[in-house]
């Protein structure tokens, strides 16, 4: 488990830059929204139907990723799971957003190398959680 341990580290490490303990817990929450809505390939679906499909696509392909504005969450995930983070993180919703459609393409990107969802994605998003979590010290 050391070697994929070491994996999932670089890909947090390259995901959270030189800012990494500051945005832990908007990468825990990056997280938990892959989790929580069907992993990536369930994640780049609600995108797709909230018809940001092309910008979602460019982060599993091994291409150049497209960003997402802001506002394209709420339209993908509803305001509600949105409003949850913010509250948890203490800030505005406008700001978790901001957060999360500037690291979840990095995010989905590096989950997806290949340029594929792997078949292992929801063992991925536990382990990274795991670190994460390791990482704060919870």
């Amino acid at each position: 488990m050391g070697m994929f341990d070491g994996l999932l580290g670089n890909v947090l490490g390259s995901v959270l830059g030189n800012g990494g303990a500051r945005q832990n817990p908007l990468a825990q929450a990056a997280l938990q929204l892959l989790q929580q809505n069907g992993g990536i390939g369930g994640l780049v679906d609600r995108f797709r139907q909230a018809g940001y499909g092309a910008q979602a696509d460019s982060w599993v392909s091994t291409g150049e990723n497209q960003p997402i504005p802001p506002d394209a969450l709420q339209q993908a995930l509803g305001s509600g799971p949105l409003a949850g983070i913010a509250s948890r993180l203490g800030m505005s919703s406008g700001d978790a957003a901001g957060g999360l459609a500037a690291m979840l393409p990095q995010l989905i990107d590096r989950l997806t190398p290949q340029g594929q969802v792997p078949g292992n994605q929801g063992d991925l998003v536990a382990q990274a959680l795991a670190l994460l979590q390791k990482s704060r010290g919870s």
